[in-house]
């Protein structure tokens, strides 16, 4: 967090204090003006001062004769060297790009590395180079008055190493030269990701001086700029430099109020290659896997478990490619979206598939397709994706064979009453036979015939297919898409201090700037202590701020006052440590003040002074996760004087909320993953251990989380993997390995969890509820698969229980069963579906035994020999048929263990559709609530 202030604010804040002074800068905006643009190739440009310099005359041709001549020089370092305060100060300037470091999406920042020069003239002095033997001299930049320019966008401090050296040429021009480490705030647009170019700005002025002060321009062209950069440049990172231009910001007309500004923008392309090699190829390669797995038939192979092993592959690699995603709550990148398309696309193929296997293994007992489906589906998608309805002939024809042997077993009636009484034996065991075979093959036909509702079902499920197969094919041609990006967030801070005490009045020999250093040297003397003639005058601060990046004090010093007339200025910037400053401090100050250090304060003839600089707050706050990432965080901010009391200092608020909150979101640049949304402050009196209170002014600082890239990578995955675990129940457990299924999809989101973790907070105060969302997710897999466990337990060795105890049977067959809409079977109706095979068996015996006497009294020997092969072939046939009917009907025992199977799969079904309601509800709710919470 940053805080700043500008001249505009104070001179607004001086006009709101009580008892102040009218003075020549009176200023009625907050903002900076642009009125003026306009690019200078600046190339050795100096004004003339208006006043002669100091002469330096030398002892001797040699460098310790210059210096010991320039000692006079030395004591002025401390205000602009100008003889005439109206004279403005022209600083040349321009850069190197000597490195590109790297960008931080997520932080909207961009590191570069710069080798930075400015020139400008010190009046102060010149000297004949013959007579001190050299035209310029090295020498130690604290001993010079330096320009407070800075670079408005820096957002951590300088650590580059230190240069302590200046050149001072014989006609007063100063060069100064040091290399810095820039990191600095840029507005990045990352929606081409990885094929973005990004525009950075660096914008160079003076951080306290206005524009009729010091003015800035560029000392070489642009084009001069990017070609000595790009032969320089060493580092070949991620980012490729394309050009530099530059871009002048004129005060205008209110050169006593703006800022003169210099702004460069530089342009850098990504290098895609390594993101091409990593990301995109391989992403490529696994949906074209995806892809041509529409060609496995669903009838033969579990194409459901090869889709779900290739989502587990795919999930795993996104999530280990995530480290070379950007990470930004700005705009989410265009191949973000495509992954996450893939990743549906995958999830839709699954799904689909799960429905085609539901359809090919339990379709027979499915009621008729409706009529809007065979029309839009079967007539229109079908002839759509190539695939029409079979024509009405060719299905009857299909299942003529079925029902004739249908009607003739029904037709017949039993063994004993087939037949006249004089057709011999062996007639009679060829149509015993004949009725064995009939209803062997009606058994057959009904558990892997098709009737004409099933053929109809069944290609519902291949034209969806299909069409998915398609859908598939285009979206890899051509994904076209469109997100928007959000908007922005900001902070300001001044402070204004005032006693209403007489000061003391200064008397300049001269009217010019060195005279006026002179006269203000007793005060410098007294910066130890308050400012104030009398130690019961009470310093007044008033205080307000933006959320940027500067801080602002305004007080009032009663050891100094002066005429503006007989000192030639109403103003003068002289360094901070001159001056008393007084002790306010932020104390949620958790970590020392990193940003560039600005060593000078505006001091004016009425005793106010204006001291501004920049300042990165890390500050502690209480955070309330619960609803992360929809989450809505209040911070505050407390300014008072860390030592003086309510006696001493009075602390006060100058501009409303309104405006601080306003111009906040009007100047924030940055626009990462919080949002300001509220600014309200109160003030305190605060009491001391010793009877004593301090005065204190606490701002409360309201955040909103942007909550696109959690959605996007933590809640939408989530979210399919879940709703593949819910139609997972649609697997018929019969024909499908659907534990194998479940075990790999826990499998893959178990390791999403582990992975994602770091997006996740971590506290020790609350729970948020994402987490807790997470874990009942990952809970009702594992019980989802458990259920899986049991119901393929019943189905395999249902027949070996014992039978169903009737609290069983009542609590779950009866109550749950119609709970789920799954009722008991009557038994009327198994009993028509399993005849008793003891009994048909004890049928075949007793006709054995008795025919087996036959022989011995009718029909010749082989007569004989033929009938007792064909009385052989059908107890044979007739022990198949048991075991057919055993195997494929079973026992009413097994059925009710397999139907209570049933009824918990539906029951946690339900259950499953419940919390996915409740939870989608409850979120789009706090979603939601966030946005309508100012």
């Amino acid at each position: 967090m940053y805080i700043l202030a500008t001249k505009a604010e104070f001179s607004l804040a001086r006009a709101r204090l009580p008892d102040s002074k009218e003075t020549a800068f009176h200023l009625t905006s907050v903002e900076r003006q642009r009125l003026k643009s306009g690019h200078h190739d600046f190339q050795g440009r100096y004004t003339e001062a208006l006043c002669s310099a100091i002469e330096v005359n030398c002892s001797e041709p040699n460098q310790p004769a210059l210096l010991k001549a320039l000692t006079p020089v030395f004591n002025m370092s401390a205000i602009r060297p100008v003889m005439n305060m109206t004279t403005c100060t022209n600083i040349s300037t321009y850069f190197t790009l000597y490195g590109i470091l790297g960008v931080d999406e997520k932080a909207q920042l961009l590191l570069t590395y710069l080798w930075l020069h400015y020139w400008w003239i010190n009046e102060f002095v010149t000297w004949d180079p013959v007579q001190c033997g050299s035209n310029k001299i090295s020498l130690p930049r604290n001993k010079f008055w330096v320009p407070d320019i800075v670079i408005n966008e820096f957002m951590d401090e300088n650590t580059a190493p230190p240069v302590p050296y200046v050149y001072l040429y014989n006609d007063g021009k100063v060069h100064d030269a040091q290399p810095v480490r820039v990191v600095s705030s840029c507005n990045l647009n990352i929606y081409t990701f990885p094929f973005d170019i990004q525009n950075c700005t660096m914008t160079f002025n003076s951080y306290l001086h206005v524009a009729m002060d010091i003015k800035i321009f560029l000392a070489r062209s642009a084009e001069n700029i990017t070609k000595l950069s790009k032969h320089v440049m060493t580092t070949m990172g991620e980012w490729e430099l394309l050009d530099i231009t530059t871009h002048k910001y004129s005060a205008g007309k209110n050169e006593d109020q703006d800022i003169d500004e210099l702004a460069f923008h530089i342009r850098v392309r990504r290098r895609a290659t390594l993101y091409v090699v990593n990301l995109l190829i391989p992403s490529c390669f696994l949906i074209t896997v995806d892809l041509f797995s529409f060609l496995l038939p669903p009838q033969a192979v579990d194409r459901s478990s090869f889709k779900m092993t290739l989502i587990l592959g795919y999930t795993v690699f996104l999530l280990i490619m995530n480290d070379l995603l950007p990470i930004t709550g700005n705009v989410i990148p265009l191949i973000n979206v495509f992954f996450s398309l893939c990743l549906a696309l995958m999830v839709a193929s699954l799904l689909e598939t799960i429905l085609i296997t539901n359809l090919l293994s339990g379709s027979a007992n499915f009621s008729p397709v409706p009529r809007w489906i065979q029309v839009f589906v079967l007539q229109f998608l079908g002839f759509l994706v190539c695939l029409p309805q079979k024509t009405k002939e060719q299905k009857g024809s299909e299942m003529k064979p079925s029902a004739v042997v249908a009607r003739q077993n029904a037709d017949m009636g039993p063994p004993e009453e087939l037949g006249p009484v004089g057709e011999g034996k062996a007639l009679q065991e060829l149509r015993s036979l004949g009725r064995d075979l009939q209803a062997i093959r009606l058994r057959v036909e009904q558990q892997l015939g098709e009737s004409k509702s099933s053929e109809e079902w069944i290609q519902v499920g291949f034209i969806i297919d299909r069409l998915l197969f398609g859908l598939y094919i285009l979206f890899i041609s051509c994904c076209p898409l469109k997100v928007k990006p959000s908007k922005v967030l900001f902070l300001f801070i001044s402070l204004l201090m005032h006693a209403p005490c007489s000061s003391i009045m200064l008397n300049c020999s001269r009217p010019d700037p060195p005279s006026l250093l002179e006269a203000l040297r007793p005060v410098f003397n007294l910066s130890p202590i308050r400012p104030v003639m009398d130690l019961s005058t009470r310093t007044n601060i008033s205080i307000n701020f933006i959320l940027f990046g500067i801080l602002g004090v305004i007080w009032r010093n009663e050891f100094v006052r002066w005429d503006p007339e007989q000192c030639g200025s109403s103003w003068i910037t002289i360094p901070r440590k001159l001056l008393w400053v007084p002790d306010v401090v932020i104390n949620e100050f958790m970590e020392r003040n990193s940003a560039p250090f600005v060593p000078y304060s505006y001091l004016y003839s009425d005793g106010f002074v204006f001291d501004e600089q920049p300042v990165k707050v890390v500050s502690s706050c209480r955070l309330d996760i619960y609803t992360f990432p929809f989450d809505i965080q209040n911070c505050s901010l407390s300014f008072n004087s860390y030592i003086f009391l309510t006696d001493a200092i009075e602390i006060s608020q100058t501009l409303s909320v309104e405006e601080v909150l306003e111009y906040s979101k009007k100047v924030m640049t940055t626009v990462g993953e919080w949002e300001l949304i509220g600014l309200t402050a109160e003030k305190y009196r605060q009491p001391t251990s010793y009877g004593k209170d301090y005065e204190e002014i606490r701002f409360f600082v309201s955040v909103r989380r942007r909550a696109t890239m959690y959605v996007v990578n933590l809640l939408i995955p989530s979210c399919f993997l879940i709703t593949v675990d819910l139609l997972s129940f649609l697997l018929p457990p019969k024909s499908v390995d659907r534990s194998l299924f479940k075990m790999t999809l826990i499998l893959g989101y178990t390791v999403f969890l582990l992975i994602m973790n770091d997006l996740l907070p971590i506290t020790g105060n609350t729970i948020p509820l994402m987490n807790v969302f997470l874990s009942l997710c990952l809970g009702l897999m594992v019980a989802s698969l458990l259920e899986t466990i049991l119901v393929t337990n019943l189905l395999c060795g249902s027949a070996h229980y014992s039978p169903v105890p009737c609290w069983i049977r009542v609590f779950v067959l009866h109550i749950l069963g119609r709970l789920v809409w799954l009722p008991p079977k009557p038994r009327d109706l198994e009993d028509t579906v399993i005849q008793n095979p003891a009994a048909q068996e004890m049928k075949v015996s007793s006709v054995g035994a008795e025919d087996g006497e036959a022989p011995e009294q009718k029909g010749p020997l082989d007569d004989d020999k033929a009938l007792q092969e064909l009385r052989s072939l059908s107890r044979d046939l007739q022990a198949l048929h048991l075991q057919v009917e055993q195997q494929l009907g079973g026992n009413q025992s097994s059925e009710e263990w397999i139907q209570v199977g049933f009824i918990i799969d539906r029951l946690l079904f339900c259950l499953y559709v419940l919390f996915i309601t409740v939870s989608f509800i409850t979120i789009i709710f706090i979603w939601v609530n966030s946005y309508n919470t100012s």
